[in-house]
């Protein structure tokens, strides 16, 4: 399993270095300049903005400019960011506590919900409750999450006024914390959970009539028994691989969701990034984010082998 994970480890350095070059480049060819609110500004005279762009090295060559950057990035530095001039991990590391509580939260509601209602849909299938829950994720899923946060608001801020709308960070006390991450937290779980769910029904009914499980249940094992310790276990396996994936998603953020209710995440801070042209921290979030997926896919394949004894890797 070690030599399995190593091996793996070295085949995603390739992947990364290209995902690293694809997005330098599309950032240094997109039109924009980070430099553009000094060119608006008549005050600042042409000798000190061409100063100021030797200064951050915008007038080196993209080949050049993305070679400092790896070689930066491998040392730990992630550069700084051109409108702050403030590190861009540090810039990331102030908003991910807000995304841990936030997306994380949502996350966690969303599998409790998902994997016990699909796992109750597949094993009463065409029932009431499959029906119901059937119709809901269908609901959750088509829906997107701009409209359901939109009608959020409405119900719940405008008409009852039960709940904030605006995302306040500076808040200290866990109840105004609390209340003001329902609604976002809601939006995410619906839209996560729909989909997870018709997922996790889907891989337990194709193995509710496998041999194996007729098998056990000709065995005497009770009918709980037979679902959870061999159903169960044989179904979460594609599931795994949807889970292992969305972890990342909660380092960074729900750009959507973060937009309507004002949440101070990454996914926020990814999106004024992208509109100021800041390339160090556009790069480092896109990256990082690069990363977290190759990690998490081999985190997937290893739980593939806990999961099912019959994967072995030499």
């Amino acid at each position: 399993m070690t030599g399995y994970i190593g091996r793996r480890l070295l085949s995603s350095i390739p992947t990364l270095i290209l995902i690293s070059m694809v997005v330098f480049g599309i950032l240094a060819l997109a039109p924009g300049d980070p430099l553009g609110q000094f060119a608006a500004n008549p005050d600042i005279p042409p000798e000190v903005r061409m100063n100021i762009r030797h200064q951050l090295g915008l007038d080196q060559p993209v080949p050049v400019r993305y070679v400092k950057w790896a070689t930066a990035f491998l040392h730990g530095d992630w550069g700084y960011s051109f409108a702050s001039r403030v590190p861009a991990d540090r810039l990331i590391l102030q908003r991910l506590p807000t995304d841990l509580w936030v997306i994380g939260s949502s996350y966690l509601v969303a599998v409790a919900l998902a994997i016990p209602i699909g796992v109750l849909s597949a094993v009463k299938q065409y029932s009431l409750l499959d029906q119901v829950a059937t119709t809901f994720a269908f609901i959750g899923f088509s829906l997107p999450t701009f409209f359901t946060g939109v009608l959020f608001i409405i119900i719940f801020s405008v008409r009852l006024h039960w709940l904030p709308f605006i995302y306040n960070a500076q808040l200290t006390d866990p109840v105004a914390m609390l209340k003001q991450a329902v609604m976002p937290v809601g939006v995410l779980a619906l839209f996560n959970s729909a989909a997870l769910m018709r997922f996790v029904r889907s891989s337990m009914l194709d193995n509710v009539g496998q041999d194996y499980v007729r098998t056990a249940r000709a065995k005497g094992l009770a009918h709980r028994k037979v679902i959870m310790r061999h159903v169960l276990r044989n179904g979460l396996i594609p599931v795994v691989t949807l889970l292992a994936l969305g972890v990342p998603a909660i380092f960074i953020g729900a750009i959507v969701t973060e937009q309507i209710f004002r949440v101070p995440g990454i996914g926020s801070l990814l999106i004024s990034s992208i509109q100021n042209s800041d390339t160090p921290v556009v790069m480092a979030i896109t990256f990082v984010y690069a990363i977290l997926v190759v990690l998490f896919n081999i985190m997937a394949d290893v739980l593939y082998g806990l999961l099912d004894p019959r994967i072995r890797y030499g």
